[in-house]
């Protein structure tokens, strides 16, 4: 079983990337599971219905988020209407939506786990690694691939999730932070694990919005509108491998695929 992972949608120009090379994508690398993360898809803070239909119309099959979901009020009936965009999982009691979903397809199956750090992060959120035991108690045995999106600020946080799930889930990746990392591996367990996946979005940025409008901002120490940026839009992500009877992860890579907006 072949997986595509997707870091952060930034924004409309990144949207434009997904819809035009994500299905080119998917034949190419013989993809059975697309999961993006969704939580700044609309103009690169929060996800509205219409980005979000937009991002699944292309292929992406699962949406995951962050801190960022709840941007757009429009989106909290859309959470609870369906289930393949995600909050994390252990926002408190009563939060719209889920932070996990069961995927199935083709006699594949996938459980998709969104999960939000507490270190450094705005949210007063419950205990992550308590709330994925629970979950993985509750809803494990119906399928062997467990793919666990850790939307977190600190690398420690996710670097700590990835070792307490080895061996309990097939994938680990973290998402947040906007810049790829290059400690993609395969846990001793059987776990891939890779600390953060980068964003789909314009490169030449900062973590995806106008360049000079962040670093006035630390010049001055004024408030700002951050925009997003435009130029040199890529995909980022990894392309995993699971053995999808045993849920082991076989082979885990790192992805850059520049687009052109005349594409």
């Amino acid at each position: 079983m072949r997986i595509l992972i997707l870091g952060d949608v930034m924004g409309r120009p990144a949207r434009r990337a997904v819809r035009d090379l994500v299905p080119s994508l998917i034949k190419k690398e013989e993809v059975d599971l697309v999961v993006a993360n969704a939580e700044n898809a609309a103009g690169g803070m929060g996800v509205d219905i219409k980005s979000a239909k937009e991002l699944l119309s292309a292929g992406v099959q699962v949406l995951t988020s962050g801190n960022h979901i709840w941007k757009k009020k429009e989106i909290y009936s859309f959470l609870d209407d369906q289930d393949k965009l995600l909050r994390p999982a252990n926002f408190p009691t009563g939060a719209p939506g889920k932070g996990w979903c069961l995927w199935r397809q083709n006699g594949y199956s996938a459980l998709v786990i969104n999960l939000q750090g507490r270190v450094f992060m705005p949210n007063h959120v419950d205990d992550p690694f308590r709330c994925v035991d629970e979950i993985l108690r509750q809803q494990g045995r119906n399928s062997p691939v467990v793919i666990v999106d850790m939307h977190a600020e600190a690398t420690s946080e996710k670097n700590a999730m990835g070792w307490y799930l080895d061996g309990r889930a097939s994938l680990v990746y973290g998402t947040h932070t906007h810049v790829q990392t290059a400690d993609e591996r395969i846990l001793p367990g059987g776990t891939a694990y890779i600390t953060d996946v980068g964003m789909c979005g314009p490169l030449d940025s900062v973590i995806g919005m106008e360049k000079e409008t962040v670093i006035k901002g630390f010049l001055t120490q004024l408030p700002r509108q951050f925009e997003v940026a435009e130029e040199n839009v890529a995909l980022q992500g990894v392309v995993v491998d699971v053995d999808a009877d045993g849920g082991k992860a076989r082979d885990i890579r790192r992805l850059r695929v520049h687009w052109e907006a005349n594409h």
